[in-house]
């Protein structure tokens, strides 16, 4: 099953996405890490989230770029989290893609290798296009890769849900 969680910030996109993931009856969990930490607060809030994930039996897997290359140790349910962090990261990490269709390329290739090696996987997104109208060509850049991921992402999903208010509508498929 491949679900699909989109929602804007503090939407409660990835609390649902969680719970989705504590559901599945496949062994192991893995939790797919997506953001770069770039100082001292962004360590500390990475070594919060992994101790908070740890007591619901999940392994962190940290990948930052270049999504098509990872490799799980045994196939069980993953959680993406999240398209986002990606998007930024092969845009303008070192080591990312550097275009957007590099990092939209990168990222749906990404996503459609862990579908070989997941019983069960869910992939958390934002929801971009609605906070305003001018933005700077970086951040087009940025939203183009997004809103084009999740498009392409949803064609192939089982399931697509946005989550407003903590609150899942199902716009693909049904909730389980």
């Amino acid at each position: 099953m491949f679900t699909l969680v989109v929602g804007g910030a503090a939407s409660g996109k990835s609390e649902y996405a969680e719970s989705l993931v504590l559901l599945s009856p496949h062994r192991p969990r893995y939790y797919i890490a997506t953001m770069e930490p770039f100082d001292g607060e962004g360590l500390a809030r990475v070594e919060k989230h992994r101790r908070m994930r740890a007591d619901k039996q999940f392994e962190t897997v940290e990948r930052h770029v270049n999504l098509p290359d990872l490799r799980l140790p045994k196939r069980g349910v993953a959680l993406l989290e999240c398209v986002g962090n990606l998007a930024a990261n092969e845009l303008y990490s070192p080591g990312g893609a550097g275009t957007v269709k590099g990092a939209w390329r990168a990222i749906v290739m990404g996503v459609q290798a862990l579908l070989l090696q997941c019983e069960d996987l869910v992939v958390v997104s934002n929801e971009v296009f609605t906070g305003g109208m001018d933005y700077a060509e970086g951040t087009k850049d940025y939203m183009r890769v997004v809103a084009g991921v999740n498009h392409a992402l949803a064609q192939y999903a089982d399931q697509v849900c946005e989550v407003v208010c903590g609150l899942p509508q199902y716009y693909k498929g049904a909730a389980g």
